[in-house]
């Protein structure tokens, strides 16, 4: 029988890097938690002993359970679920708008997010109605407000790509491969299901200024630098920043932002973390 996984997030590592089976071992199963030697699930315990609370008991959750009042907590719904299908840890709940998508943890191949809309934004290639100008609706009215934010402070962003099918990832990974290789194709793009583009919660931004173009350049340009510092704001991260390949997987892109919500954003950029070192360290409540 498969086993279903509750995963918190694990540092990434490059290809060439040390494998991640050491990091896998790591991992505990749910099952191992909640389904007892009967093979039936665990009712929840709400108290120690069969007898109820005296009546000048107060009842309080042990000190060590109780989150100190710094440390930061979030919902079991929002971290993956995960199972293993012929080797690939797929997500079982990918309308989760906190899914951690990256090298290990991937999309279903026949996932497509139930609400994609096109955001009243400007786009790099016009009114052209293409699939790369969706998003999920959620996500696309926070990039809405993120583009008037910008507007007030004088910035000028063009959205260029949003969401992205399993099969035009496909598509685009292969001809990277032809064109440099496996190992480095793997760099640069993601293989089909490791997108978060497949999401719909990511979208690539660039400007005018830059030709409209997604390199490295951006990252130093006004509009970039606005993004880094103000992203959080309106829910979004700079999901692959300078500096922290070795966790992502994935090389510096100053133009990729993925929505996480504001609560989540504001903490992962004040801690200057990525969503694998935030899952490293909230709390699951």
């Amino acid at each position: 029988m498969k086993k279903i996984l509750l995963f918190l997030a694990l540092p990434i590592l490059l290809t060439g890097c040390a494998p991640i089976e050491p990091y896998l071992e790591k991992i505990p199963y749910l099952g191992e938690k909640l389904v007892g030697q009967d093979g039936q699930a665990d009712q929840p315990v709400e108290g120690v002993g069969d007898e109820g609370p005296d009546d000048n008991e107060v009842n309080e959750l042990p000190e060590e359970d109780k989150p100190a009042e710094d440390e930061l907590t979030l919902e079991a719904a929002y971290f993956n679920v995960v199972q293993n299908t012929d080797g690939k840890n797929i997500i079982q709940n990918p309308q989760n708008t906190m899914s951690l998508v990256n090298k290990i943890f991937g999309l279903p191949e026949d996932y497509i997010p139930a609400d994609l809309v096109r955001p009243n934004v400007p786009f790099s290639f016009g009114d052209a109605k293409l699939e790369k100008s969706l998003m999920r609706e959620e996500a696309a009215k926070a990039l809405e407000n993120m583009f008037a934010g910008a507007r007030n402070d004088g910035i000028e962003l063009a959205a260029v790509s949003g969401y992205r099918s399993y099969g035009r990832q496909e598509t685009l990974f292969n001809a990277e491969v032809n064109k440099v290789g496996e190992e480095k194709a793997l760099q640069a793009v993601a293989r089909p299901g490791s997108s978060e583009h497949q999401s719909g919660l990511t979208m690539d931004i660039s400007s005018k200024t830059n030709n409209f173009n997604l390199n490295e350049q951006f990252g130093s340009t006004k509009e970039g630098v606005w993004l880094a510092h103000n992203a959080h704001k309106y829910g979004f991260i700079l999901r692959y920043p300078r500096g922290k390949e070795n966790l992502t997987g994935y090389m510096y892109e100053p133009w990729h932002f993925r929505y996480v919500g504001i609560k989540a954003a504001t903490e992962i950029y004040e801690n200057d973390w990525t969503l694998e070192e935030y899952f490293e360290n909230v709390k699951k409540i």
